[in-house]
């Protein structure tokens, strides 16, 4: 199982009234719950703020799954490109709005600081800054896609 077919099953459950989803294959098993608090072996059961659409997603493996394909970095030797990585699950948008133009296109130069695109995560859009000045090299995903935490948005060349 991919990554885009966990993100389709996450999508069906969010948009369903199908509270769990359950899947096992050989060397692979996913469990997708909707509004499921999740604990630690270690901690007690405390309540937790009941948040909508809340998906959780556990996988398990028996011989170590295949990792999912990840975007493919065309790199020479001498490339010292550093990925900026997502601080958030999320929605990513390269723009403030549709009629607005992207914060940033591959070969534009950028500032540490500078807003480089939009994560949205539970209706509040969080800018998200560049934590590096340089020339984008390439922009690693599309943009109204979610986004996971520590993954990669942008390859920038420093300066």
């Amino acid at each position: 199982m991919d990554l885009k077919e966990i993100q389709t099953l996450i999508k069906f459950i969010s948009s369903s009234k199908v509270d769990e989803v359950a899947i096992e294959q050989k060397d692979f098993k996913i469990k997708i719950r909707r509004n499921s608090p999740v604990f630690s072996k270690k901690s007690a059961p405390v309540a937790a703020p009941v948040v909508p659409q809340q998906v959780v997603v556990e996988t398990t493996a028996a011989e170590p799954a295949p990792k999912a394909a990840s975007p493919k970095v065309e790199e020479t030797p001498a490339s010292t490109a550093i990925e900026i990585k997502s601080p958030m699950i999320g929605t990513f948008y390269r723009k403030s709005s549709p009629d607005k133009p992207s914060f940033v296109e591959v070969g534009d130069s950028i500032e540490k600081g500078q807003v480089i695109c939009i994560i949205e995560a539970m209706k509040l859009f969080n800018e998200i800054e560049a934590e590096v000045s340089g020339k984008i090299v390439k922009v690693l995903v599309d943009d109204t896609k979610p986004v996971e935490y520590d993954q990669p948005l942008f390859l920038v060349e420093p300066n």
